[in-house]
């Protein structure tokens, strides 16, 4: 009962999604894409038929709470991240992802360049004055929860979409995370890849119910979900490449 309530009470405050990912090998990724293309719509951010660039900067505290967290499979947690996308700071968002059980939701708010390069500066106060609730709460973070700059994480996202449940499959490719900086606009900047050999990360996010048939569109089954983090494989990569 107490965790039912609990959800309950997020998801008051927030929209609550289901969110499953698999490894795929590249010829299920051929021939899913096939399907899917048939019957969802390239995400219209795409710059092309393969999608988009996403770059994250992830923080966590001195504990290394938000890795331990999901390593440990605590049901209840929350990362921070700046994202980025085609290497531009045309577009620039704090995100704030959390994770109750099987359900996710995410908060962003806008930044600008110059927040970001005083961010990594150290210097933040100016979060406290912000009119966004998740600046403040990121300030809050930074200062008492002692967090930081933790990792930079790098992919191609092929994404579809359906408006029922708003349903969103994307195929995230090219996995890689910085090994030297955390200037996320560095178009330089130095990577390493994080995926040994032809796989690629298949995500499906939806809200109440998926649609029978996309369903049966992606053929997958339970025993092939995995418990796959981005952060968590590119941060612990990090310990071993940074120098």
């Amino acid at each position: 009962m107490g965790d039912e309530r609990a959800r309950k009470t997020m998801q008051d405050r927030k929209k609550l999604r289901h969110e499953l990912k698999f490894y795929i090998h590249n010829h299920e990724y051929a021939g899913l894409r096939e399907r899917i293309k048939s019957m969802l719509k390239l995400d219209k951010n795409s710059v092309d038929e393969n999608g988009y660039h996403i770059r994250s900067l992830y923080f966590d505290n001195v504990y290394e709470s938000a890795l331990h967290e999901k390593n440990d499979g605590i049901l209840n947690r929350k990362k921070y991240r700046i994202r980025i996308y085609n290497k531009s700071d045309a577009v620039i968002k704090l995100e704030r992802k959390n994770k109750w059980n099987q359900y996710v939701s995410k908060e962003s708010t806008s930044m600008t360049r110059a927040e970001v390069e005083n961010i990594l500066k150290g210097e933040t106060d100016f979060l406290q004055a912000s009119e966004s609730a998740l600046k403040r709460e990121f300030y809050f973070e930074l200062l008492h929860g002692f967090m930081k700059p933790a990792v930079v994480v790098d992919y191609i996202r092929e994404a579809y979409i359906y408006s029922v449940s708003d349903v969103r499959i994307t195929f995230d490719k090219q996995l890689s995370a910085g090994v030297q900086s955390f200037d996320i606009f560095d178009p330089q900047l130095v990577t390493r890849s994080m995926i040994e050999g032809p796989r690629t990360i298949l995500e499906v996010k939806y809200n109440e119910i998926m649609p029978g048939h996309i369903f049966h569109l992606l053929q997958m089954s339970a025993q092939q979900r995995s418990t796959i983090s981005k952060y968590a494989i590119c941060k612990e990569s990090r310990k071993v490449y940074s120098y």
